[in-house]
């Protein structure tokens, strides 16, 4: 692992930022353009693919272009993209509690549709795990106690699975499942069992797990609380610290014809070493919600989260810092015992609430009653970028604001893709670039690197373009960068939630329409004779318009009509689409979609709270008791009723817990490191029932939301 310089900020200082272009990326190969001057904003178009995506929290474009994306409760969407229409390709069955539920998804790299067609994801199976009894609403079984005996604990004892499954045609075979690691989970209570998984040039397979420690009862410092009766959870040396635990870490494996793995040469510790997992190839990390890695070189770039600490604090340690590096060999990145090798955390009793002496990161000592692995740790490796929520005083680029760093991909220039009126692919100006994009303040950066592989500069990408909770991108074999919004919301389908493409149009380039799909009723009972409306649908150069409709979303046009009508004479769920292709001048037309969802023969449910009210107020630590209201064209069942409590923070938020029925009681806690006086908290209910279905019909889904303010004293 290379080390950055101290004095970061010299080597930073020599690079022009927002006027100067992108350095030239030494790759020697790639033909050179006219011009290395990274093109402005307004050259560049955003088109949605997918405006109704679910949760989204992960995506994959495959050798076609076709994309598949997740949803945290299970989903599998895929985008075509010869038709615009978007098809659930398979619906897991998951374990939700906090923030777990289906995660990362990925393709072989040796994926051709034909022969090989492994698609691989990394998800919370629903196993036997207690989840919330709703005869019972003054108790939540689903919730783990943080307080008891191993006893109490051991039906909380989970796993986090990595499988690969077959796609065959536009559908996930889930009877191919070959399953492949299972990683150790503490279920019941938050935070940070996510993952993440990319490939190498040699087929090696890594992945990222999160910590899977609770981090609200730590002051927003180091978690490393050993006392006896306490829920293992909330001890981060237990997972991270520890070599002998999969979680906080970057895995690399091997994956076989079988299904079961290898350890490649020159991970952390090789095969044999006692105490010490194999397939660890970076330790000591928070949450690396999203990795990358160059198969030209195969370097991995790295973004770990920090803890919620706004102010350091000499009994407890800095505050949080979020971190982004390129990792060339394996390392031990300091969680939970320091943020870079000269900013350790303070040792610290939980039992007493004495500090201790600061950990030592030359040497960290894992002495935690909950360590399994090695006592003596590998020093810490020093990031190549580090900021808290202030001004980064190394790093003034970044800004300020939340902390959610996300490592994004380096740019693959291929000039054959960049051929042709038709090209959507960037230009070669940002080849060998690695981006990087921080979820909660809504840009993307480029972090070009020098032939020595250092941190070279920090570029603004695309500034101006409106972003709301990338979640996730990608470049595709077209040389477009996919995107996966989350939006602005709390663990639902947020309004601003899409699956989108970045297309380089250049300065005469032709923009695709921007169409929009509407609908005078979207229910009712078969015959259902709907008024299809494309108003408001748009072309930004001013070119014709042609429409194509397809109503029941099986790949042929129904109507060419900008307004149609159709009758729905059978009862189903019905995402109708309307594709729009604009005429392009003397370029080749370009085509964007929209969807509307017609529901026939099964109302949506409308999902309502009667207690508490929107805009309600409560304490941290209060026992709220809550009401939901169904109304629904069926009989409703209270057990299909599922109520989330979530800490909102500014406009995202964490899971804390979820019960079950139209009525009961939900426990809320002091959320420690989040200052109420200061920071933008709140408290969120998030209720959602779907109805039974029957007589072919699938269930559909209502859902409210109520967001109560916190009384400070």
């Amino acid at each position: 692992m290379r080390t950055v310089p101290a004095l970061a900020t010299a080597a930073l200082a020599a690079t022009a930022l927002l006027t100067a272009p992108l350095p030239a990326a030494a790759h020697e190969d790639r033909p050179p353009e006219a011009s290395t001057q990274a093109p402005p904003t307004d050259e560049f178009q955003k088109v949605t693919l997918n405006d109704a995506p679910g949760e989204p929290i992960d995506l994959v474009v495959l050798p076609d272009s076709r994309v598949l994306h997740t949803t945290r409760n299970g989903e599998v969407w895929l985008n075509d993209p010869r038709t615009g229409l978007n098809h659930l390709a398979a619906e897991l069955d998951v374990y939700e509690h906090d923030e777990e539920g289906l995660q990362s998804i990925a393709v072989d790299p040796g994926f051709n549709g034909l022969t090989n067609r492994w698609v691989y994801l990394y998800y919370a199976p629903a196993l036997d795990t207690p989840v919330d009894d709703p005869a019972t609403p003054d108790v939540n079984e689903g919730d783990a106690p943080a307080t008891g005996s191993p006893e109490d604990f051991e039906p909380f004892e989970g796993v986090t699975r990595l499988s690969r499954f077959q796609l065959r045609g536009d559908r996930l075979d889930l009877s191919s499942e070959q399953q492949i690691l299972d990683v150790e989970a503490d279920r019941g209570v938050c935070c940070h069992v996510g993952g993440d998984i990319a490939f190498d040039s040699r087929g090696n397979l890594y992945l990222a797990t999160g910590d899977d420690t609770n981090p609200f009862e730590s002051g927003g410092y180091t978690p490393i609380d050993e006392r006896a009766d306490r829920n293992p959870a909330y001890d981060a040396q237990r997972t991270a610290a520890n070599t002998d635990d999969l979680r906080g870490k970057v895995l690399r494996i091997k994956v076989g014809r079988d299904g079961s793995y290898t350890i490649p040469r020159g991970n952390l510790f090789s095969p044999g070493t006692p105490q010490a997992r194999p397939e660890i190839y970076l330790m000591g990390l928070r949450n690396p919600f999203r990795i990358e890695v160059d198969r030209r070189t195969n370097d991995v770039y790295v973004a770990d989260y920090s803890p919620d600490a706004d102010q350091p604090d000499p009994e407890r340690g800095p505050s949080g810092h979020g971190k982004w590096f390129v990792a060339t060999e394996p390392g031990n990145h300091g969680w939970p015992y320091c943020v870079t090798p000269d900013m350790p955390y303070i040792d610290y009793d939980f039992a007493t609430g004495a500090s201790g002496e600061p950990f030592d990161c030359a040497a960290p000592v894992n002495e935690s009653p909950h360590n399994t692995g090695l006592t003596e740790l590998p020093p810490v490796e020093q990031p190549d970028v580090w900021y808290p929520g202030s001004e980064s005083a190394e790093f003034p680029e970044l800004g300020t604001g939340g902390v959610g760093p996300m490592a994004g991909p380096a740019y693959d220039y291929n000039p054959w893709t960049a051929i042709g009126r038709h090209s959507v692919a960037w230009p070669s100006s940002y080849d060998g670039i690695p981006l990087f994009y921080e979820w909660t303040r809504n840009y993307i950066k480029g972090f070009p690197l020098d032939r020595s592989g250092e941190l070279a500069g920090i570029e603004d990408v695309l500034p101006g373009l409106e972003l709301s909770g990338v979640i996730d991108m990608e470049f595709g074999p077209d040389g477009a960068l996919y995107i996966l919004e989350y939006g602005a919301g709390y663990f639902a389908e947020n309004p601003e939630a899409k699956l989108a493409r970045i297309d380089w149009i250049g300065r005469h380039g032709n923009h695709a329409p921007v169409p929009v799909a509407s609908a005078d009723v979207v229910g009712g009972d078969a015959p259902l004779t709907v008024a299809f409306s494309s108003e408001g649908t748009e072309d930004p150069d001013g070119d014709r318009l042609r429409y194509a409709w397809d109503f029941d979303a099986d790949g042929r046009v129904d109507s060419r009509e900008a307004n149609p009508t159709h009758t729905f004479e059978e009862n189903g769920v019905y995402r109708a689409s309307l594709r729009v292709t604009d005429q392009g001048g003397w370029h080749r037309g370009r085509s964007a979609s929209a969807e509307v969802q017609i529901v026939v023969g099964n109302d949506v449910p409308v999902v309502s709270f009667v207690s508490p009210q929107d805009g309600g107020e409560f304490r941290f630590g209060d026992l709220i008791d809550f009401e939901v209201e169904i109304t629904d064209d069926q009989p409703v069942d209270c057990d299909r009723v599922t109520v989330h409590y979530i800490l909102g923070h500014d406009d995202h938020g964490h899971l804390q817990t979820s019960a079950a029925g139209c009525s009961g009681s939900i426990q809320t806690r002091n959320p420690e490191g989040h200052d109420p006086h200061h920071d933008n908290l709140f408290g969120v209910f998030y209720a959602t029932y779907t109805d039974p279905g029957g007589d072919g019909l699938p269930g559909v889904t209502g859902s409210a939301q109520v967001v109560l303010t916190p009384i400070v004293d």
